[in-house]
């Protein structure tokens, strides 16, 4: 039984077959209108979610499926006290696929390792959110044409977002690819990940001010600075505007720089930005939807 955990559980190849698996169904949406019909995905989230539940579902509907499941733990027998391994098996009875999101670092793979149909990691803690890097390869695919020969910078929590953590797993992958991380000092990203691309030869520098850089960018992919990952109040509210991009931050960057962010904004992009052509972080949004299509068809072996 095949899961998505981790980015890392799908190959180089298995990635590009669900990234060209996405832009036939973009070409071809009622081509694939009924391809899940009868099947159904339970989406169980524990923590809130907007983009990727909506997405999940979206994409489920799309597909000809159906979709049942809770959008908080407050709402399901998690509240009562239930394991997650308990929630997977009993939801395994209902359902033929399970999208997880949950605030513990390692939950979809318990839940993964208790239940006979494929589990989808659509966010666990600090730790990985698969599906959102693949929903950023398709941006970067469909916006730059290419994976690889990029300049990528990661901008604002490094320390906490699981969403760099995980595009920078995967974009190590492709040929030529440079990384420059900025961020402050408290939020830098973890030291496992830099040991990693030390023993890879991936090249990387670590700068605290964005102007500094941003000329050099092909990709400049934003986070926000999380409230929910921190443990003091009194550090969030001092780092949270750390980097506000702005149009007047933006005159040195290239003409074909693409602005990604995973969302929720909060301030960390103005919305003068949106209108700008380099912005593609809502059309990633709707990327999501695709790439999520083409992953449930293929955990479903519904993809030939």
């Amino acid at each position: 039984m095949k899961h998505l955990i981790d980015p890392t559980d799908l190959s180089l190849s298995e990635i590009d077959e669900i990234l060209e698996l996405a832009e036939r169904i973009i070409s071809d949406r009622p081509k694939y209108s009924e391809v899940c019909k009868g099947k159904k995905l339970a989406t169980l989230f524990f923590e809130p979610s907007t983009r990727t539940r909506l997405s999940f579902e979206a994409a489920m509907l799309e597909l000809g499926g159906s979709v049942l499941g809770f959008s908080s733990a407050n709402s399901s027998s998690a509240a009562k006290g239930e394991s997650v391994a308990d929630t997977a098996r009993t939801v395994e009875k209902y359902a033929d696929i399970i999208a997880m999101r949950h605030p513990k670092e390692g939950a979809p793979l318990v839940a993964s390792m208790n239940v006979k149909i494929p589990v989808i990691n659509a966010g666990d803690g600090g730790h990985n959110h698969p599906t959102q890097t693949l929903t950023d390869l398709l941006t970067i695919r469909e916006t730059k044409h290419r994976l690889d020969n990029l300049t990528v910078g990661f901008c604002g929590d490094l320390k906490f977002g699981r969403t760099v953590h995980s595009l920078i797993k995967q974009l190590s992958l492709y040929e030529n690819t440079k990384f420059i991380l900025i961020s402050p000092k408290e939020l830098q990203i973890p030291d496992y990940i830099k040991e990693e691309l030390i023993k890879k030869n991936i090249p990387f520098e670590e700068v605290e001010q964005m102007e500094d850089v941003i000329s050099q960018l092909d990709i400049l992919y934003m986070t926000r600075v999380q409230r929910e990952r921190f443990f003091n109040e009194a550090d969030y509210i001092r780092l949270k505007d750390s980097y506000i991009l702005t149009l007047d931050k933006l005159t040195t960057a290239k003409d074909d720089l693409k602005i990604l962010h995973p969302l929720p904004r909060v301030n960390e992009i103005s919305v003068e930005v949106d209108s700008d052509p380099r912005a593609v972080y809502f059309d990633q949004a709707e990327y999501g939807k695709f790439v999520r299509m083409a992953l449930i068809m293929k955990l479903l072996d519904l993809d030939k």
